[in-house]
């Protein structure tokens, strides 16, 4: 049986993202359900999903929510979800987990919009300590284990989980330092990333919430996403 992801919004959904693209990237066959936002209220799926949110993953009988389950349901079955190596799929674990509990105030004024470009009036204290925290990481695993992905030569779920930054360093005119550089190049250059990316820019509708928290970080520069109908 083919596994059915179920998403929302590509535009906005970090989340939905990275099993998404882990899912893309490895050649896992999976078919799609997008449950759009509902524009003015709160991000509620409670009706369809067990936690009330998206990601949630449909295997048969078996329904798994949150992102970071959904890889590890999938490396029970799947090859290349974490690296083989040892140290390296620890390695790989510890920056996923992270990223997954981690770097609030990234999320709060960096929110990913795939389909904007601003220009960041100033960066409080807070949010430059995530930011440079992601980037000691980065140059981290790409010292250790040689890249050009995080824990070595294979895209793995350390990689999908730090996808949506991709998109919110671009977005915000976030710079990375050292070989960090290169790596956000690698994943906004990777063909499942261009898929997300043209998906989430053909979307002709709006999350108004998202699109306004905008102007407390900076001002719209760009806008390539399609007009709303």
């Amino acid at each position: 049986m083919t596994y059915c992801l179920h998403i929302t919004n590509k535009n906005y959904s970090s989340w939905s993202l990275r099993p998404w693209v882990l899912m893309r990237a490895l050649g896992i066959p999976f078919t799609e359900q997008l449950h759009r936002f509902t524009p003015g209220t709160a991000d509620d799926f409670r009706n369809v999903s067990p936690s009330g949110r998206v990601p949630w993953l449909v295997d048969g009988d078996a329904v798994v929510w949150d992102s970071l389950a959904i890889a590890e349901y999938l490396a029970e079955r799947h090859p290349g979800v974490w690296p083989a190596e040892t140290v390296a799929r620890a390695w790989a674990r510890c920056a996923a987990a992270e990223m997954h509990s981690g770097f609030a105030t990234l999320r709060s004024l960096h929110g990913m919009n795939v389909g904007v470009r601003v220009a960041v009036a100033q960066r409080p204290p807070a949010l430059l300590a995530d930011i440079a925290r992601i980037e000691r990481l980065w140059n981290e695993g790409l010292a250790r284990f040689g890249g050009p992905f995080l824990a070595g030569s294979a895209f793995t779920a350390a990689d999908a989980f730090y996808a949506p930054v991709a998109y919110r360093f671009r977005t915000y005119g976030v710079a990375p330092q050292g070989a960090g550089a290169g790596y956000l190049d690698t994943l906004l250059a990777l063909p499942a990333m261009r898929e997300w990316e043209a998906a989430a820019l053909a979307e002709d509708f709006r999350e108004s919430r998202y699109d306004t928290d905008l102007a407390q970080i900076g001002t719209v520069t760009a806008d390539l996403r399609t007009p709303v109908r």
